[in-house]
């Protein structure tokens, strides 16, 4: 028997859905028979990401070409106008290509914050209230990162995706007397073409046998695919007694 997750005909926001998880997500939820609004930085890759969609299973899909670190709540706004109200959001954003450095400057921290965290929380503003209003039992999820809990790789990253954590478990909390269920999920090691592990593989690099041997109790690394099937049950009703939770989908990250 198909396990039913009762998405078929709701709104959907993916922000960050070109690539990698991203784009594994769009298209889970393109299989869901959901309608989409896909954001991301790159044209190419969101008309490319638009065709697979729609070849797939999707009630219709938009694409919007933005950069949400840059006024992002006045993009929030601009989308629950033109195609909200979402009974979905899924905020895909972060990366660790930020400053490394424990002695850098506010610049730098802020920075880290702003992609990993602000960014996203500020759409947030946006799409909660807008839920509230309308009466909408929605869900947001937040893809974070186990580096936020073990700490290891650039701290500026994960130190800017546990102030995330944070902010899902209070907000998630607050938000939850109004059927909006807010969370996280935490992946850990992903290998995805043109990704980081997927170039290190490629070029036969000694760190990834390392890597699986010391930090990876299952062996091997993720994939895309898997991390969606979490944020999927999470954008559904199926999950609805989950509220302000950070939840690892990591391998046994060691």
């Amino acid at each position: 028997m198909m396990f039913d997750l009762g998405l078929l005909g709701k709104n959907a926001l993916i922000v960050g859905a070109s690539k990698g998880i991203g784009k594994a997500i769009s298209l889970s939820f393109a299989q869901e028979g959901c309608g989409l609004v896909l954001v991301a930085r790159s044209e190419n890759l969101l008309a490319n990401l638009w065709k697979e969609c729609n070849s797939a299973r999707a009630l219709n899909a938009v694409t919007v070409c933005a950069d949400i670190t840059q006024n992002s709540r006045a993009l929030a706004e601009r989308l629950e106008k033109e195609y909200g109200p979402f009974d979905v959001v899924v905020q895909n954003v972060g990366t660790s290509l930020v400053s490394r450095d424990i002695f850098g400057s506010d610049e730098d921290y802020l920075n880290a914050l702003n992609v990993n965290a602000l960014a996203s929380i500020q759409m947030n503003a946006v799409f909660i209230q807008s839920m509230i209003k309308n009466g909408i039992k929605g869900h947001i999820v937040h893809v974070s990162s186990i580096s936020s809990k073990n700490l290891r790789g650039n701290p500026l990253y994960g130190a800017s995706k546990e102030f995330l954590n944070a902010y899902v478990t209070a907000a998630g909390r607050q938000v939850a007397k109004h059927g909006i269920c807010l969370n996280s999920v935490m992946p850990g090691a992903v290998t995805f073409e043109g990704g980081y592990w997927d170039q290190a593989i490629k070029n036969k690099e000694p760190k990834v046998e390392d890597f699986l041997s010391h930090h990876q109790a299952i062996g091997r690394f993720g994939t895309p695919e898997e991390i969606a099937n979490l944020v999927l049950f999470l954008a559904s009703d199926k999950s609805s007694f989950i509220v302000g939770s950070n939840i690892p989908i990591d391998g046994g990250a060691m």
